[in-house]
């Protein structure tokens, strides 16, 4: 059960780049459910821990705060609702739901080189979309929708993880562009749903990391939002600008350069 003391955050995609370095980062300030597919975060967690080799019985610091590590497929039938049935029973609210996980799969020749873009179709959006949207959906049925006045004092919010690609055009990322653009545009309908209850929902839309943009930076974003009384809006990562609320880290996606 968590003590109240840290927020709760349901984080899919927990073992890719940017959910690993959240994990290393933010697992003493927030109760983290790491939802992963196959790896773990190199993080302590209930299936793994440090142990002081000199004095396997010592307690060590960094165990005080271990991620709760659920292995799913998102993708599959009732494995949503399995998540966030877990998630409830472990800490009875979340505070922030950051929709990380994602599904990208290039296809270099375009998506008319054979069916392999008719192909990906289903499995990038499933991921990409779908699951932001039945995972949403989901908390808020079991744990937010008759809690206006909690939600709004705890801050509650959504974080979805978008792409640069949601709004530029890449050679071979038709799909995945597609699924991103189509995250955008269910952010902002969430948020404006969700807003009678006191949940906020945006997202960050960060260029290629950690090429461009150090994911360290990306991981911050989400936290900065999830600090901020912001919603409904999809914010670029890694661009400076002279806001001084976000320029280490923010700024609109739909917002004049």
């Amino acid at each position: 059960m968590s003590t109240g003391e840290r927020r709760v955050c349901l984080l899919t995609g927990a073992s890719g780049t940017l959910g690993d370095a959240f994990c290393r980062t933010y697992y003493r300030d927030y109760d983290i459910v790491a939802v992963c597919h196959t790896r773990t975060p190199a993080v302590p967690s209930q299936l793994e821990w440090y142990v002081d080799p000199l004095d396997p019985d010592a307690a060590v610091p960094e165990n005080d705060s271990r991620l709760f590590v659920v292995r799913s497929d998102l993708t599959q039938p009732g494995e949503v609702e399995r998540v966030v049935d877990l998630t409830l029973a472990r800490f009875d609210h979340v505070d922030l739901l950051v929709n990380n996980a994602a599904q990208l799969r290039l296809h270099p020749r375009g998506i008319i080189d054979g069916d392999a873009a008719l192909d990906d179709f289903d499995r990038q959006f499933t991921l990409n979309v779908a699951v932001p949207l039945r995972l949403s959906a989901r908390l808020a049925q079991r744990c937010w929708l008759h809690a206006g006045a909690e939600n709004r004092a705890r801050n509650r919010n959504i974080v979805n993880v978008s792409s640069i690609s949601g709004s530029e055009v890449y050679p071979g990322q038709t799909l995945y562009s597609a699924s991103k653009a189509a995250l955008n545009q269910l952010t902002r309908n969430i948020a404006a749903e969700f807003a009678e209850f006191g949940v906020r929902a945006n997202a960050i839309a960060p260029n290629s990391f950690p090429a461009l943009v150090p994911t360290e930076q990306v991981a911050r974003a989400i936290v900065e939002l999830d600090a901020s009384d912001r919603s409904g809006a999809v914010y670029g990562v890694g661009v400076e600008v002279d806001d001084p609320v976000g320029r280490h880290s923010l700024r609109r996606a739909d917002a004049e350069p």
